[in-house]
């Protein structure tokens, strides 16, 4: 088929994409569904083979994004109802001392953004947010949550298991998932200053905040560190005095009660200490690492190249921290059996949905790619003279900006580029870095059609006019910096 019908049938697949999304309201789901049918027929694909194409692109997605998303859900979970978060962010706080509250709460909020979806986790800092906003004498939680809001939605579209980057790079390379974690959470460490420094100069004057989140703050409670910090051995009246109050701070921690019993679920009062929840979110991790150095290190196919790379998949790291967690922070702390079950089925009702979208964009993909669509439009802005990675960055980046899903910019960005990358001489290394230079398009020019700039300006009361000053001027800048980051690396390697 001529190339330029091709282009013209991505237009126009796009263009449904966008309004069926943006204008009627569908889900994304239906939408990437409905699309991929339509864009098959005009590509030629004969009609008796389009649905079997539809679930060949949505099986060979689901494979790896079914496991990671699923059981990085249920790690998070756990973590989420132990009160995880706000033992990491007190026990960093109690190391970096008071006069660094902020910079321990964004270090706090980095390690809860890995195995936590970024809405679930941001919520459920809100009121350790306000807390240390007072305790720091700010007259508002927007200069401490904004940043870290900023920050954890930058892992969430860059670090696996998150769906975006984990479809992105099922499609591009599957075996990459163990270097693209790496990579990501290596970026993730400049980003950290970056926000923390940008924040100052963007966060510098007073914001008008809304009525709601205003009287709420008034009456929330300063954080007190110390011995009192919860997981350090502080009783359940001791650990309450560092809450904010029942009253204040906006919601509670989700699954724990205002004074910090957790009798909202049932689950046990012990609370675990901060440095075990920290070597749970960090096992798989390191996991992870050791199969992808090992892989660097040993000889292919032999036995120690083997056991490292078992140990080292991404899905298996996952499972052995899940199952640590189970034990370590549920089991030993109290729980009952009924209970970690309940825990663990309610942490996959909100990823099931994600895994169906995550699942349809791989359909798009497929279609893109059997159609030549994808190749044709890669080919044209190649040949314009538009490099492979700042075209994925692009792409990406428009497709954001249009309909403000990242996880379906990801994976129309992937599926776009997907015949160039796996026809293309493209080390392992590039590979991962065009993964990242798309995950990074899906993070820039976050703007009011993004539920997630919803999520940060409504709980932290922001008019959007501020969120926009605020919000989208951080992503951006996070998105760029780390987008030049990478191109360096890029042109380094190359």
């Amino acid at each position: 088929m001529d190339p330029l019908l091709l282009v013209g049938i991505a237009a126009a697949a796009i263009a449904i994409l966008l309004v069926t999304v943006i204008k009627l309201k569908w889900p994304a789901f239906v939408a990437l569904l409905v699309v991929s049918v339509l864009t098959a027929l005009a590509g030629g694909i004969a009609i008796g083979d389009v649905v079997p194409l539809m679930i060949e692109g949505m099986g060979g997605t689901l494979g790896s994004v079914a496991l990671l998303v699923g059981l990085g859900a249920m790690l998070g979970g756990i973590i989420e109802k132990t009160g995880g978060a706000e033992i990491i962010a007190h026990r960093a706080a109690e190391i970096l001392g008071p006069k660094r509250l902020e910079s321990a709460l964004l270090i706090a909020s980095g390690l809860v953004a890995i195995p936590i979806f970024f809405d679930v986790a941001f919520i459920i800092l809100v009121p350790i947010i306000f807390a240390f906003a007072k305790a720091a004498g700010h007259r508002g939680p927007v200069a401490v949550g904004m940043p870290i809001a900023v920050f954890m939605v930058f892992i969430h579209n860059t670090v696996p298991p998150h769906p975006g980057v984990v479809g992105s790079t099922t499609l591009l390379d599957p075996d990459l998932m163990g270097l693209v974690t790496i990579l990501g959470v290596a970026l993730a460490i400049p980003m950290g200053f970056l926000v923390h420094l940008a924040g100052k100069r963007v966060l510098h004057r007073t914001f008008a905040l809304t009525p709601e989140v205003t009287a709420q703050y008034d009456v929330a409670g300063a954080a007190r560190l110390g011995s009192t910090a919860p997981g350090s051995g502080a009783t359940d009246s001791e650990v309450a005095s560092t809450r904010t109050t029942g009253s204040g701070a906006g919601p509670h921690i989700r699954g724990t009660s205002p004074d910090g019993a957790g009798s909202g679920d049932g689950l046990s009062t012990r609370r675990p200490p901060a440095g075990l929840v920290a070597a749970l979110i960090l096992l798989p991790i390191l996991m992870i690492a050791c199969g992808t150095v090992g892989a660097l290190v040993t000889t292919e196919g032999s036995t120690a190249a083997n056991v490292l790379s078992f140990l080292g998949a991404p899905a298996l790291a996952l499972l052995v921290a899940t199952l640590a967690a189970m034990y370590l922070l549920g089991i030993m702390h109290g729980w009952g059996r009924q209970q970690i079950s309940e825990v663990m089925d309610g942490a996959l009702g909100p990823a099931a949905i994600v895994i169906l979208v995550t699942g349809s964009g791989g359909v798009f993909a497929e279609v893109l790619t059997e159609t030549g669509v994808g190749d044709a439009v890669s080919g044209l802005l190649l040949g314009a003279g538009v490099p492979i990675l700042l075209l994925a960055f692009l792409i990406a980046l428009a497709f954001k900006v249009a309909q403000g899903s990242g996880t379906v910019a990801t994976l129309s960005a992937a599926g776009i580029v997907q015949g160039t990358v796996a026809t293309g001489d493209f080390t392992s290394l590039q590979t991962a870095l065009i993964i990242l230079a798309i995950g990074l398009g899906s993070v820039s020019l976050s703007h009011i059609n993004d539920s997630g700039f919803w999520i940060a300006t409504k709980f932290l009361g922001l008019s959007v006019g501020d969120g926009l000053r605020t919000w989208s001027v951080l992503t951006t800048i996070l998105g760029f910096s780390a987008m030049v980051i990478v191109s360096l690396v890029w042109l380094i390697v190359s």
